[in-house]
């Protein structure tokens, strides 16, 4: 056999479908299959008694001899014994990296991993009362960071209501239930005029020095601009752009498809931005044909030289949505600008024309670049 990495499969050469995973918790025997057409990961067990090399094999040869007459592979009663629930986190990964919205995959993977897998990886995927202790008092020893703590909980709600589907544990007993989420606290975070102001100054300065990346720097400028959500921005493609219209024409976003309107701040930021020839994305990554994956750390070393190290990028959405309000935008204006999807909210912008949308646009994208880039004498 050949070495393996964390979390890298092992096939068996033998018997296709057949291999073994190496998790923090062991060896697990895996198999990768089809089921009436699904793809489906079966987990055998885990490495040691009573599962060998050669039993699990035997295991694995036994499901697929079911598949082939037409059956429902069921893993056998001992190997259901002994089932984890590290075992099956890189199954319900795998099962739900192309079903969910990339940044909710990526907290998925973060929960799992480095929260669940460490903690309570060890536990039976059948257990009941005893798993739900030990979720309770992790979600208490987390509780210094409750976002964090809640957001184990959610995570590990949705793994047991996947395990329930699958007939790995019992129905209707989440060992989640019961347990109470932290109040999570609001963080609203606006820009004053004179952070703005120091923020476009260091934009503009690492621009004419090259410190910074065009392709950071324009991110930065657009989320500034625009209002958007990062990973709006970041995943933002050429061909999403009409100029003529002056819109950001998004297939898919956190709400669905997203129209974005462009002020002339906006057009003018994107317009420093260049294209290169065979990527399609807007904010191009390191990588050839590639988007930037991470604007988190170029943005710690902007603010830091802004001194405004508490901001975060999202609160420059929240800093845009203060500007739409203070230069006169109504609830149903800001919400249509901000892409906001709430039923009663959008039935209300029925009426709404689109010049006074435009109009309300085009003031605070003004009013932003001149304080932010006129102060600091960029052309």
């Amino acid at each position: 056999m050949k070495s393996m990495s964390e979390r890298e499969i092992l096939w068996d050469s033998e018997l296709r479908g057949f291999g073994a995973r190496k998790l923090k918790t062991g060896i697990t025997y895996i198999l990768k299959c089809r089921v009436k057409g699904q793809q489906r990961w079966l987990v055998i067990g885990t490495h040691g008694s009573p599962w060998s090399l050669v039993d699990a094999r035997k295991e694995a040869l036994r499901l697929l001899y079911e598949m082939a007459n037409g059956g429902e592979p069921v893993v056998s009663k001992q190997a259901a014994k002994e089932k984890r629930i590290g075992d099956f986190l890189e199954v319900f990964l795998a099962e739900h990296e192309k079903r969910v919205k990339p940044r909710t995959f990526e907290n998925y993977v973060r929960e799992c991993r480095k929260v669940l897998g460490p903690n309570v990886g060890k536990y039976p995927i059948s257990s009941d009362i005893k798993l739900s202790e030990a979720l309770a008092k992790l979600h208490k020893q987390m509780g210094n960071t409750p976002r964090a703590a809640n957001s184990m909980l959610q995570v590990m709600s949705i793994f047991s209501n996947w395990a329930e589907a699958k007939k790995l544990r019992p129905e209707g007993r989440n060992p989640v239930r019961g347990i109470r989420k932290y109040k999570e606290r609001k963080r609203e975070r606006y820009l004053s005029s004179e952070e703005l102001v120091r923020l476009g100054e260091v934009l503009e300065a690492r621009t004419k020095s090259g410190d910074e990346s065009q392709y950071v720097i324009g991110a930065v400028w657009l989320l500034i601009f625009t209002g958007a959500r990062l990973e709006e921005i970041l995943s933002l493609k050429w061909a999403y752009v009409d100029r003529q219209r002056r819109l950001f024409l998004l297939p898919d976003s956190k709400t669905g498809k997203k129209v974005v309107r462009l002020n002339s701040a906006a057009m003018e930021a994107l317009d420093e931005i260049p294209q290169i020839d065979g990527n399609p994305y807007v904010i191009v990554g390191a990588k050839a044909g590639a988007r930037l994956v991470n604007l988190q750390k170029p943005w710690r070393r902007i603010r830091k030289e802004a001194g405004i190290e508490d901001v975060r990028l999202h609160d420059l959405r929240h800093s845009y949505a203060s500007e739409l309000a203070a230069a006169g935008g109504s609830l149903p204006m800001i919400g249509r600008l901000l892409g906001h999807t709430q039923p009663v909210t959008t039935a209300r912008y029925a009426h709404l024309r689109e010049d006074p949308l435009d109009e309300l646009n085009d003031r605070v994208g003004k009013h932003l670049w001149e304080r932010m880039r006129a102060s600091t004498g960029a052309n």
